[in-house]
């Protein structure tokens, strides 16, 4: 089961490689990982995405939250969790294609980024399944370059995986 980690820590060099090499010591696989400032530029919020058990997950909070530099860690419940991706993707768009591009851009809610003669660059910022969905749907007009974030998620409600929260 995937299961969606915060990491809140403190915003200095080396501590992006001390979380990622707490996991790869444990052979842990990493599905996805964002990091960024926080509200308070002294934090950064780490977004990691891993495939485990619960068990599995709640030792890796233990093990999290001995590292000296980490300030708070929480697993969010899926029911609990706002999560989105963006992803940018290139795709060849002359002749007849680039108005079937745009009419599958236009029923994801993708925008149109950058266009040449030739190719088409979409932005889309959605849940992940939905950047899967419209990666196939381009697979047919020669993709050439896609790039994703990885996820990025914060709990809904007033309950909040903040330094004060």
């Amino acid at each position: 089961m995937k299961h969606t980690i915060s990491v809140l820590v403190e915003n200095h060099a080396g501590v992006l490689s001390r979380i990622t090499g707490l996991f790869s010591r444990r052979g842990f696989n990493i599905d996805s990982l964002a990091v960024g400032v926080t509200e308070d530029k002294t934090v950064s919020r780490m977004t990691i995405v891993v495939e485990a058990d619960s068990y599995t997950v709640e030792q890796l909070e233990k093990q999290l939250n001995k590292v000296v530099d980490v300030i708070k860690v929480r697993t969010i419940p899926q029911e609990d969790l706002i999560s989105r991706e963006l992803m940018l993707i290139k795709c060849n768009a002359g002749g007849r294609t680039r108005s079937e591009i745009l009419d599958i851009a236009k029923i994801m809610n993708a925008k149109i980024v950058d266009l040449t003669k030739s190719t088409m660059t979409l932005e889309i910022c959605d849940l992940p399944a939905r950047l899967d969905l419209l990666e196939e749907l381009l697979k047919a007009y020669n993709i050439q370059e896609v790039m994703r974030t990885g996820t990025i998620a914060l709990q809904k409600g007033a309950a909040a995986v903040g330094a004060k929260g």
